[in-house]
């Protein structure tokens, strides 16, 4: 194992893994209607995302001077907002300006990564109550040049399955995507310390779910299967894949499926924002399939680019 500059010595790989940006030293960061430098880039204490993960965010990816696939980020995000009763406090019009006001700002066009953050802001006093958050929403937009790593994408993931799952919507909502992000760190946790890259959780039943940070996909014999999404965050990057495979006539299911389904799969791989498509080559000890990435995801990898250019290229039209 190599050295990181980001994740330090002697990591193994992630799916965000990405080289090192000088440019990102100097970006310039929207907080609250203003661009500030990076080092100056600053939030309360009292602030509702810092206090309780009392939040909702959005990563997105640009190309092209434009947003992939904004419209359903932006969905996500007000529909998660009103679920938890969080005003926003811009329109999505305002709030579509500043994400562009922010990538200008830094000169950006391509090969860029965006956090989109919005808490319930400022508290008055450290408590859990919502109705002391009385100062408005908080918003950052953190732009950044990154990457995904061509040596992760080559070398692929070693998952450990662990046994911390994502829990039932009447817990915390697994669709939700909020700041509340301890279940899936904790599960991180306990699969690096069992030698692994990245953790597979299981749903309450038992059957293969997600990982601790993107959506995970088998292929057996020709067949692409994904967990139902009863438990998991519906990724975009997930919906697009299953888009591609249906329009390109590859079979493609959302289904319950277990272990033992899985280590006799002959490919897997992950799906998020930042890394897209990232194989999965290993699996509690075993190799997937012939042990490197597949040919069903490398074709799947490339009618996904190819999505995405042509959601780019309608925006720029």
């Amino acid at each position: 194992m190599n050295d990181d500059p980001v994740l330090g010595p002697a990591h193994g790989v992630s799916t965000h893994d990405s080289a090192e940006d000088p440019r990102n030293a100097g970006v310039f960061i929207y907080v609250d209607g203003k661009l500030v430098p990076r080092d100056q880039a600053v939030v309360s204490v009292y602030d509702s995302g810092f206090m309780m993960g009392d939040g909702v965010w959005e990563g997105i990816r640009l190309h092209g001077g434009v947003f992939a696939f904004l419209d359903d980020h932006l969905d996500r995000l007000f529909e998660a907002a009103y679920a938890i009763d969080l005003d926003i406090g811009l329109t999505r019009e305002a709030l579509i300006g500043a994400l562009y006001d922010t990538v200008r700002a830094n000169g950006m066009e391509d090969g860029v990564h965006i956090r989109l953050m919005v808490t319930r802001g400022r508290k008055k006093a450290p408590f859990q109550d919502p109705r002391l958050s009385v100062f408005g929403s908080t918003i950052v937009i953190i732009a950044e040049w990154k990457e995904p790593s061509p040596a992760t994408i080559a070398k692929g993931l070693n998952l450990v399955t662990v046994p911390i799952y994502r829990g039932l919507p009447v817990t915390q909502d697994p669709k939700l995507n909020s700041h509340s992000k301890l279940n899936c760190i904790l599960a991180l946790i306990h699969a690096l310390k069992a030698g692994g890259d990245e953790a597979l959780m299981l749903d309450p039943h038992g059957f293969v779910n997600t990982t601790n940070s993107t959506n995970f996909f088998i292929v057996r014999k020709g067949e692409v299967w994904t967990s139902t999404g009863d438990y998991c965050m519906n990724g975009i990057t997930r919906r697009k894949v299953i888009e591609v495979c249906k329009t390109a006539g590859i079979p493609v299911f959302e289904r319950n499926y277990s272990l033992v389904d899985t280590y006799g799969a002959d490919e897997a791989f992950v799906t998020g924002t930042f890394g897209a498509q990232t194989p999965v080559v290993k699996i509690d000890g075993r190799a997937v399939g012939a042990g490197v990435p597949g040919p069903m995801f490398q074709k799947i990898r490339g009618l996904y680019k190819a999505m995405v250019a042509a959601d780019c290229a309608a925006r720029r039209a």
